[in-house]
């Protein structure tokens, strides 16, 4: 998977995402630095315990380049339970608002999958990115909810329920199959008023390792949307699995993975080590610029 000469010119579009009076800028792929605020997640669970810590590495991680803080409060990782919108709420809001507090400029998504959450947080804190994991499917509200909003909106493809999704999926034709899932919502979005739509194919939700490495090797299809894409590779099992490693020790393996995707086409990259993502962007820009 090269860069082509049609890849380049796609890459080169100028797209922007609008959060009221602050605006992200994707003609450079962008990095979303993960925050996560639950005991359970699979690499940094527990980790932010208390809002100090938590604040302190948001610092580092808008030092080191980050153009999008991702925050998220319930565990989706494979197997995991939900837990109510209540206890969501509770961890969520006091995150997100000292976040906003502190750095008032950066850009700020939330990772969640019901369109109450997404209205409590924008009541609190203003225009955010919303992320929904479940692509509108564990919330029929969502998608009416965002067109009111009128907010950038993360579709992600996942097949089941984070309970569910990795108990043996199986496709007749991924990539198709991938396809078809985007376009039906992309439809339904754009008939509601929704104007900014960012596509992730969702590694690791409903997939195989074989499967996301199918996917990884053929991003670059999701461009006939004409849409930015997320990729979220970040220390993920299809990673740490192939190399017979563990979440832990998975950073170059990512960083890799962040490359191809990049060279698919991949406008933001969602990670845990924003340093790394951004130094592979930067490397990604300098052989992007000898494309004519």
């Amino acid at each position: 998977m090269l860069i082509t000469q049609s890849a380049g010119k796609f890459l080169k579009r100028n797209s922007t995402l609008h959060l009221g009076e602050k605006e992200v800028d994707l003609s450079i792929p962008v990095v979303a630095g993960i925050v996560n605020i639950t005991p359970d997640s699979f690499f940094d669970g527990g980790k932010m315990e208390d809002e100090a810590t938590m604040l302190k590495a948001v610092e580092k991680m808008v030092a080191d380049g980050a153009g999008i803080i991702d925050v998220g409060a319930v565990s989706t990782r494979p197997g995991s339970k939900t837990v109510s919108t209540k206890e969501e709420l509770a961890r969520l809001l006091p995150a997100v608002k000292a976040i906003h507090a502190a750095f008032p400029d950066v850009a700020l998504s939330v990772d969640t999958f019901r369109s109450w959450v997404a209205v409590r947080v924008i009541d609190e804190v203003g225009p955010i990115i919303i992320n929904d994991i479940s692509g509108g499917s564990l919330d029929s509200n969502m998608f009416e909810t965002v067109a009111k909003l009128q907010v950038p909106y993360i579709l992600s493809h996942i097949k089941g329920t984070p309970l569910d999704m990795q108990e043996d999926p199986q496709y007749d034709d991924l990539i198709r199959e991938v396809a078809q899932y985007f376009a039906e919502r992309v439809k339904k979005l754009n008939k509601l008023g929704v104007k900014e739509v960012i596509l992730d194919p969702g590694f690791g939700f409903g997939k195989t390792v074989d499967h996301n490495y199918e996917l990884l090797n053929k991003l670059d299809a999701l461009k006939v949307y004409q849409l930015p894409v997320m990729v979220g590779l970040s220390r993920k099992s299809m990673i740490w699995k192939a190399l017979d490693a563990q979440p832990e020790t998975a950073l170059n393996g990512t960083t890799v993975a962040n490359t191809l995707a990049l060279m698919g086409g991949a406008d933001i990259l969602r990670v845990h080590d924003v340093k790394e993502a951004v130094e592979a962007v930067k490397i990604f820009c300098e052989i992007k610029a000898t494309i004519i």
